[in-house]
């Protein structure tokens, strides 16, 4: 299963600038995703599919598209 993922902001940080395409099992969740990236689930965001909000732990098919943005503060 092929999935699409986008990071934005510092998530790019030392990873990859616009896109990249991952090769998972059938099982794959954004948080797996997040996992094996390196990056804090307490730092994420938002998690987009397809441009369609989405919990952590919903099940990825192939030819999604994962996008996934920090936390944002300020005031």
């Amino acid at each position: 299963m092929e999935v699409t993922v986008k990071l934005f902001a510092y998530f790019r940080d030392g990873r990859f600038k616009e896109a990249a395409s991952t090769l998972s099992d059938e099982e794959t969740t954004p948080r797996n995703v997040i996992e094996s990236l390196a990056i804090d689930m307490d730092d994420v965001g938002v998690i987009m599919v397809n441009n369609r909000h989405a919990a952590a732990d919903y099940r990825l098919h192939n030819n999604d598209v994962l996008a996934i943005f920090p936390r944002i503060g300020g005031g």
